[in-house]
């Protein structure tokens, strides 16, 4: 039996952290439904305590009757929760730091703070019938031990699931895999993986962690979030299901339409060479790589666009070939000689770097002394 992979999608909370963005509540409902006819399996939506308008989003997310389960963030404070409450979600995330770097420079605490409000929390939570992820932030810097004991005082006041948050992206893949092969061993609820992007290894910290035995994982589409970002949602539910041959509930083919939404709604250009989404992730131009595709697309796809609603496209520029060329010319019903061809070819080369782009298919039938049929 293949595993199934649970992805809590958490581009409406920590995604929305990222500097500088800021949705809108009917983008937060839009990316929402998005989210959910992707077929994530939770969707963490926002902050209640942030205040009224935040708590307007998630009530009105809660209310959406999603299939994926709605959840909310919140600190290890009863008032946070109650808010939560208030809003109608079903579930939250209980968030509190494990390192002793944050407990000691961030709050001025104690381990033992820690512990004690890690279970007047939960046990507000779970009397008011709420599932609960626990949050271990900046868990990658955490005493093994503390660590260990958090997610044991975790289980026994009733968590339903640990997050493990890479809150610095510090971890590497290698390192990764053994910290949470030790702790899924030693720890009785199930972990859940949160890794951020600094070191530009969310994603395969993300795949190592799946490797080590965790079955949740958390991402953002397009890798919004804090600093550097997320895991991106869209290439982790392709890697876990084409490189881990794993299953995910998640639909690819409605990927490039949730990202491009959250790009518009966040700000953010789309880089044409973005993996998975990028508008010419599909394009070929080199001679070889344009003849390798045309003999057989798995010479130098490694995955086809068919899966993502996609199409591949040959484009013309500095680096094309005669059989790229000619492949080009008969799609747009250009007919030349082989010695027109090699000419245009040469003009092409001159051109490109010129305009600093590829040239359009009506500036081929252009150079071609031909018009375009209406």
């Amino acid at each position: 039996m293949i595993d199934n992979v649970w992805i809590t999608d958490t581009t409406l909370r920590d995604g929305e952290q990222a500097a500088g963005v800021a949705f809108t509540t009917q983008e937060k409902v839009e990316i929402a439904v998005l989210l959910d006819q992707a077929g994530v399996n939770e969707i963490e939506c926002g902050i209640p305590a942030m205040g009224g308008a935040e708590r307007d989003a998630v009530k009105a997310i809660a209310s959406l009757g999603t299939k994926a389960r709605v959840s909310s963030w919140n600190r290890a404070v009863i008032t946070d929760i109650q808010l939560s409450l208030d809003c109608g979600v079903g579930a939250v995330t209980i968030s509190l730091p494990v390192s002793d770097f944050q407990i000691n420079r961030k709050l001025g605490k104690s381990r033992h703070w820690i512990l004690t409000q890690l279970t007047a929390a939960l046990d507000f939570a779970k009397e008011n019938n709420l599932f609960v992820c626990v949050g271990a932030e900046d868990a990658s810097r955490a005493d093994e031990d503390f660590l260990t004991l958090f997610a044991q005082s975790a289980h026994d006041a009733g968590a339903d699931r640990l997050r493990f948050s890479d809150t610095l992206g510090i971890m590497e893949p290698f390192a990764m895999y053994e910290r949470i092969l030790c702790l899924t061993e030693e720890c009785a609820l199930p972990v859940e993986i949160h890794t951020h992007n600094d070191y530009g290894l969310a994603l395969a910290n993300s795949l190592a962690a799946v490797r080590a035995g965790v079955r949740h994982v958390s991402a953002t589409a397009l890798g919004l979030g804090e600093r550097a970002g997320n895991t991106p949602l869209e290439e982790l539910a392709l890697a876990i299901q084409r490189l881990l041959g794993m299953k995910t509930d998640v639909r690819l083919h409605t990927l490039p339409r949730l990202c491009k939404f959250v790009a518009q709604a966040s700000g953010r250009l789309i880089a044409p060479g973005k993996p998975v989404v990028g508008a010419k992730v599909f394009s070929h131009e080199s001679e070889i790589h344009a003849a390798g595709m045309l003999l057989d697309p798995g010479n130098y796809e490694p995955y086809s666009p068919d899966i993502l609603g996609l199409q591949r496209e040959i484009v013309i520029g500095k680096h094309t070939g005669k059989r790229g060329l000619a492949h080009t010319l008969t799609d747009i019903g250009a007919h030349v000689s082989t010695p027109e061809l090699l000419d245009i070819l040469r003009t092409i080369r001159d051109l490109s770097p010129l305009l600093k782009r590829n040239l359009t298919r009506g500036e081929l039938l252009l150079l071609c002394g031909l018009r375009r049929r209406s």
